[in-house]
């Protein structure tokens, strides 16, 4: 197996994938966590737990970025960051996380 090395755009990267991830979860569409967790698409809070894990996943790397000082603010809008560095997923955050730059 091949040993990765941990730079900076390994990081950048895996925080692109886990915006991905959440920006899916925002929109009820398909995720990995739905591969592993099928039964859950039969209870009600499922979305609101697949968007927390999602979350979650994204604020941990912000917060690997941030301690090993890498820039991570770049692939996000401003009131984005604000959500992240707030680090409480709200109904707003919810509700704005696209803001205009969302076309459906």
């Amino acid at each position: 197996m091949e040993k990765k090395q941990l730079s900076e755009a390994f990081f950048l990267e895996k925080m692109q994938a886990a915006k991905i991830h959440f920006e899916r979860a925002l929109e009820c569409k398909h995720t990995e966590f739905d591969d592993l967790y099928p039964y859950m698409i039969e209870h009600p809070q499922f979305f609101w737990y697949k968007r927390y894990v999602a979350w979650s996943e994204l604020l941990t790397l912000v917060g690997l970025c941030e301690e090993l000082s890498m820039e991570w603010k770049d692939s996000f809008t401003d009131q984005q960051v604000s959500y992240i560095e707030q680090r409480v997923m709200s109904s707003k955050v919810l509700d704005e996380w696209f803001e205009k730059e969302h076309v459906s």
